[in-house]
């Protein structure tokens, strides 16, 4: 039943963009084409640099980092949207192992952000605290960037109603070079806490991957049809 209602909902917020966004246009007094809507996924991390590590399994963030990005790029294709993935497979973007292969691999990911002249960026991440009772899902967006702020605040609020998040946060500001260098409204998404058994469990499942995909992209939908992109 939950996911007939998911199903329905999900086309209920898909004909709504689809109104708005054709709405916008029929009322133009002068004739233009619809701006091409491209969403770049950012699995974070990869390669050598496997990011944090879960508190049972040692599972690596990159490798559910990379498992959540397919899912959503699915949903968003399936949808209709041009979609970019920075990286597709568990191999980091550096070219080559050596000093200074961290940057590299910001620096590969920031060419494929601009060249792809995306409406929004997303990098999936997992999250890491000494304090093991941490959960559930944290949004960052660059100081100072207001479509970056209003995106994050809305996904924010998005993943705070999912009942698997036990703690609803509310969006931060962080200085991080994804998000500093996108041109479009970007956030990062730390989807859990490795370091909590219970985030580490849910991360782990399919299941609760696709759910989290799922809810993504209607905090991207809600953003879309809340503001002028």
């Amino acid at each position: 039943m939950k996911k007939v209602i998911k199903s329905v909902s999900l086309c209920i917020l898909i004909g709504v963009f689809c109104f708005s966004f054709c709405f916008c246009f029929k009322t133009d007094k002068v004739a233009s084409p619809p701006k091409k809507i491209t969403v770049v996924i950012d699995a974070g991390h990869g390669g050598i640099d496997g990011g944090v590590s879960g508190v049972l399994t040692k599972v690596s963030e990159s490798e559910i980092n990379l498992s959540i990005s397919k899912k959503l790029a699915k949903v968003f294709e399936d949808s209709g949207f041009t979609v970019v993935q920075t990286r597709r497979s568990s191999g980091g973007l550096y070219g080559f192992l050596g000093a200074g292969f961290k940057m590299r691999d910001m620096q590969a990911r920031e060419k494929i952000i601009k060249d792809s002249n995306p409406t929004l960026v997303i990098s999936i991440h997992q999250n890491n605290f000494s304090d093991h009772s941490r959960r559930g899902a944290q949004v960052f967006y660059h100081m100072g960037r207001e479509q970056s702020k209003e995106f994050a605040i809305c996904m924010q609020q998005v993943l705070n109603k999912m009942e698997e998040n036990a703690k609803k946060s509310s969006a931060l500001s962080g200085d991080y070079y994804v998000l500093k260098v996108s041109p479009c409204p970007a956030i990062i998404i730390e989807c859990g806490f490795l370091s909590n058994e219970q985030d580490e469990k849910l991360l782990l499942s399919e299941e609760y991957q696709q759910k989290l995909s799922n809810q993504i992209f209607y905090g991207c939908l809600q953003y879309l049809t809340s503001t002028k992109y």
